[in-house]
């Protein structure tokens, strides 16, 4: 391991980075001090009766239970029978609109007790150009907003609009790699000519030096599936000085699932840095029995030194775009909408959707189209549709799934999104109890109070469900193992100082919940719920859950990849 990258795990695991002043006197002014609780401090270690203290921003003291008893402070809270834990980092977040255009508030995320949220998946508003911007011109909201974002120094300006937004979460996030290849070459397929590579690891490295975590990348998503191993090679050795994180949704999840972990690691090897898989999973029945192997691979990679891991959410769908069941290839050239207006095109299609194996990852094949919950519908025509399957609004509109599945894409602009019921039950305790896993929600935040329309259950539910169902009540895994794979390892894996653990000195992001009744409420069906049993959420040593309702603060800061360079004044 880099000297660097140790120090910086030591210190967010080890008390030796910060030593408590045990002769200090337990008395002296906090703003608030959570007593009696159990204290988990998200190393892993087993829990402790404690008392925790926190005085502006930080936690201030940690020590066993009644050693605070005597201590002034503005506000007392008993937390005898709950659990006092450092506040959820969600490695896979997706609330743009939440930290750039909406309320910032994300009540969905802070009410499953997430202090800090990181984007980046495949796709980031920034950096951007006159490329990025045609790509985004359809969407007049996102391309506003791009626009914002241009010159050397977007991806900075983009994270310090969020910043400047006023959020009641953290947020930091990796540059996407599809926003990078469409920097340097826009929509067009092929390889990337030596002038646009360069221009794509020059945006690359800026992205770093303005504070994102590494590289995200998506390769079932146009353009970003276009893009080949060695261009992103070329890109992650960019990262690689600023102690970045390669971050993939890999090119296949399903099929061609062993692939596509082996390109991965190759592109870590090669470009030199560690990997991380997005929401690790073996898509559709036929794939399920390859998990096992690919834990192995993982495990096999870990033993011979190569640094790889994965995070995941708890439930068998995912959820994408529905036009995501399209061929890459649709969306080439001219846009998606209008390739499938011509006749020749769309049978091209058909065909393709219609063979029994691909080359590419078919999200409807792989679930079937039973398996395909179709949401975020907005043409009055479709509203009946909502939360059906795909395969009965075929049957509804007397049509073939694949002629129903192109007609709503062109209905609703290409904006619809689905649910796609793929992963298995037994794999996804068997993935939470590998110790390189982490967890994420892949989700944008929502407020059930305002949203339209359906969404996953995971942007409501993804944590408490893993307290209550997986660690309560199926036993598969410790609950401090859960809090560690939700806190320091996600800390620690992206070299986030002073947060992620339970330490005198750091950030005080901190959550209390109780572990006999957290839960989550939001089902497939009614996703617009929020969860039981996380009492109280604090981000940098303010309170924003309290009795388990939002309080409307938002004291969220941006946090900043290793490899951050201010800009000079």
């Amino acid at each position: 391991m880099h000297p660097r990258l140790l120090l910086c795990v030591l210190c967010l695991t080890s008390v030796a980075c910060a030593p408590r002043d045990t002769s200090a006197p337990a008395g002296g002014d906090y703003d608030v001090v959570l007593s009696n609780g159990h204290v988990i401090d998200g190393t892993g270690n087993p829990w402790f009766a404690g008392d925790v203290a926190i005085k502006g921003d930080r936690i201030a003291r940690v020590m066993p239970a009644g050693g605070l008893a005597k201590a002034r402070a503005t506000r007392r809270i008993d937390a005898t029978g709950l659990v006092i834990a450092p506040g959820f980092i969600d490695i896979q977040g997706q609330s743009y609109s939440a930290f750039l255009a909406g309320d910032g508030r994300n009540v969905s995320k802070v009410t499953q007790g997430i202090t800090t949220e990181i984007l980046g998946e495949g796709g980031t508003p920034a950096p951007a150009n006159a490329r990025t911007l045609a790509l985004d011109a359809a969407d007049t909201v996102v391309a506003r907003l791009d626009s914002t974002f241009q010159g050397a120094h977007g991806f900075g300006h983009f994270l310090t609009a969020m910043g400047r937004h006023g959020i009641s979460e953290n947020v930091g996030s990796f540059v996407g790699a599809a926003t990078i290849r469409s920097y340097g070459k826009g929509a067009d397929t092929g390889a990337a000519t030596p002038a646009q590579l360069d221009t794509m690891r020059a945006a690359t490295r800026r992205a770093m030096q303005d504070g994102a975590f590494g590289l995200g990348s998506a390769l079932i998503y146009p353009p970003g599936s276009y893009a080949s191993t060695d261009e992103l090679i070329a890109e992650a050795r960019e990262t690689a000085p600023f102690h970045g994180v390669y971050i993939t949704h890999m090119r296949s999840e399903g099929d061609h699932l062993l692939d596509a972990v082996a390109e991965a690691m190759r592109i870590g090897r090669e470009g030199g840095v560690p990997v991380e898989i997005y929401h690790l999973k073996a898509a559709g029945p036929r794939n399920w029995a390859t998990m096992a192997t690919v834990i192995a691979r993982i495990d096999s990679a870990r033993a011979a030194g190569q640094d790889v891991g994965a995070d995941m959410y708890p439930y068998e769908a995912g959820s994408t775009a529905l036009d995501a069941c399209l061929p890459p290839w649709s969306a080439a050239g001219d846009s998606t909408l209008i390739n499938i207006a011509n006749p020749a095109t769309r049978a091209r299609i058909t065909a393709d959707l219609m063979a029994p194996r691909t080359s590419w990852e078919s999200l409807c094949q792989l679930s079937t189209p039973q398996g395909v919950m179709v949401v975020g519908l907005t043409a009055s025509e479709d509203k009946p549709y909502e939360g059906l399957r795909l395969s009965e609004i075929a049957a509804r509109e007397h049509k073939s799934w694949t002629d129903a599945l192109m007609d709503i894409t062109t209905r609703e602009k290409g904006q619809a999104a689905a649910e796609f019921f793929i992963a298995s039950e037994p794999n996804i305790e068997m993935q939470m109890q590998q110790p390189w896993i982490k967890f994420g929600t892949d989700a944008d935040g929502a407020d059930p109070d305002s949203m339209k329309g359906m969404t996953h259950p995971r942007a409501f539910g993804d944590y408490p469900r893993i307290l209550g169902h997986y660690v309560r009540e199926r036993h598969v895994l410790r609950l401090e193992d859960a809090v560690r794979k939700m806190t320091s390892a996600v800390a620690e894996r992206l070299s986030i100082a002073d947060r992620g653990v339970l330490r005198e000195g750091a950030y005080a992001d901190v959550v209390v919940f109780d572990p006999a009744t957290v839960i989550d409420h939001a089902t497939y069906e009614k996703p617009a719920q929020l969860s039981s049993g996380i009492r109280e959420v604090f981000v940098n040593g303010v309170e924003v859950v309290r009795d388990e309702k939002h309080t409307g603060a938002k004291p969220g800061r941006v946090v900043r990849g290793p490899g951050y360079e201010p800009a000079a004044p």
